[in-house]
């Protein structure tokens, strides 16, 4: 089990949760609701960015306002698992844009991908592009999500925190 590292303290996770809500959130804020002033919180900020707390700072977009209709979850199974195998298909996966998550995976499937798309002929442009092009993919199946309830990758910082099976 992943220990969690306790040299955070309280106004630190305060921090991180925020920020994750709301990276553009000024520090003057910040400190207002946390107890801190600007420039501690800005120092503390700095510090978990240097030690790869906060690994970057996005904002999270609308596909369907930008023309992605289609989000489908994929796992594909590869004919063989050896490391040069692997590094090339990890490779084709980070370089298509249309490919949002890709997770390497236990169980039926070597790969889990989140995959967006503007409709089914663009699915379809894709999937000849990564996996029928790809004499190392075996199979691979599709789910066509049909709505969103949760969508997003926040951490619970707050629960971390306090859960006693996470220390």
């Amino acid at each position: 089990m992943q220990k969690f590292d306790d040299t955070f303290d309280d106004k630190d996770l305060r921090i991180l949760d925020a920020l994750q809500r709301d990276a553009t959130t000024p520090a003057e804020v910040l400190g207002a609701e946390i107890g801190l002033s600007a420039t501690s919180v800005q120092r503390r900020t700095k510090r978990l960015q240097a030690d790869k707390v906060i690994l970057r700072q996005t904002c999270q977009l609308s596909p369907e306002k930008l023309g992605f209709g289609m989000r489908c979850i994929v796992g594909v199974e590869l004919d063989v698992e050896q490391a040069d195998v692997l590094a090339q298909f990890r490779a084709l996966l980070a370089a298509e844009p249309r490919v949002q998550q890709s997770y390497y995976v236990t169980g039926a499937s070597d790969f889990v991908l989140f995959l967006l798309v503007r409709d089914m002929q663009d699915f379809e442009a894709l999937t000849q592009r990564l996996f029928f092009g790809n004499r190392f993919v075996r199979r691979f199946t599709t789910s066509v999500v049909m709505s969103v309830h949760k969508d997003g990758a926040d951490v619970p910082v707050l629960s971390a925190a306090s859960d006693p099976n996470v220390k």
